[in-house]
């Protein structure tokens, strides 16, 4: 009996301490606080892209590259260093290039624009249009230094619009004649060759004449055969007196042709009587 009752006591005892165990093993955890993770900030790209970190104490190379995802051997060339390079606490390391950090930009002043300046409206300008008519005497249809101005061809001046039509005469001598403070624009010139002339060159020119330029036109022309023969054409009276000198020339060879036959004929009388 007294032995039973120990072994109920020592039993309860056990059942005590393993409820005393169990309640001290419930409060030590209980008690003991949560596992912290060490924060580690993110680093952002600065102004200029780049990604930097601030070595903190008891870093190493391996340890950034773990933390931030980062291949070594990529984070040793970045950074230009070996795994035997030292890192000191403070020191900047370079992680990576991203885009530059957000930038809100302040508006600035605007600029009052300048008020803009009526466009000035250009002025039709003048020139001057100067027309001879040469006598063409070598037929070339090129004017040459000593070839003459042949007078009385008519000239005709007219532009596009019809709004302006003039009409003057050629000039003698070696001058042309000159129209001058002609509106700029597009003209027709045409020339008539007087009597006993055959033209040599065109007689129609389209011109486009600009403002402040001095512009020459040569229209040439030659005497005609038929005119060689009137002697009331120009140079006719040339070829009438040479025709005079032949004809006398002519009468003279006649009478000395005579006067030696009948010098002939009375040598010979004498000589037979």
């Amino acid at each position: 009996m007294l032995r039973s009752k120990i072994q109920h006591f020592w039993l309860g005892l056990g059942l005590v301490g393993l409820i005393l165990f169990l309640l001290t093993t419930s409060l030590h955890a209980l008690a003991a606080p949560q596992a912290q993770f060490t924060p580690f900030p993110t680093p952002t790209p600065g102004t200029d892209g780049r990604i930097l970190y601030i070595v903190q104490a008891n870093d190493s190379w391996w340890r950034i590259a773990a933390i931030y995802a980062i291949n070594l051997n990529d984070l040793l060339r970045l950074n230009d260093a070996t795994s035997e390079t030292l890192l000191l606490e403070g020191e900047e390391v370079l992680l990576g290039f991203g885009g530059p950090a957000e930038i809100t930009p302040t508006a600035g002043p605007r600029r009052t624009p300048a008020p803009s300046l009526p466009t000035p409206t250009p002025q039709p300008g003048t020139g001057t249009l100067c027309v001879i008519l040469y006598n063409d005497i070598n037929g070339d249809s090129i004017r040459q230094e000593e070839e003459p101005s042949i007078p009385d061809g008519a000239i005709s001046v007219s532009d596009q619009s019809d709004e302006v039509s003039l009409t003057e005469t050629t000039l003698s001598g070696m001058e042309p004649f000159c129209f001058e403070e002609l509106m700029q624009g597009e003209y027709t010139i045409s020339v008539a060759v007087p009597d006993g002339y055959n033209p040599t060159t065109v007689l129609n020119y389209i011109l486009v004449l600009d403002p402040g330029t001095e512009t020459y036109i040569d229209f040439g022309a030659q005497i005609s055969s038929v005119a060689v023969d009137d002697p009331s054409s120009p140079g006719g009276d040339r070829t009438l007196l040479l025709g005079i000198a032949g004809g006398v020339l002519l009468l003279g060879g006649i009478g000395l042709g005579v006067y030696a036959a009948l010098m002939g004929r009375t040598r010979s009388r004498n000589l037979g009587e």
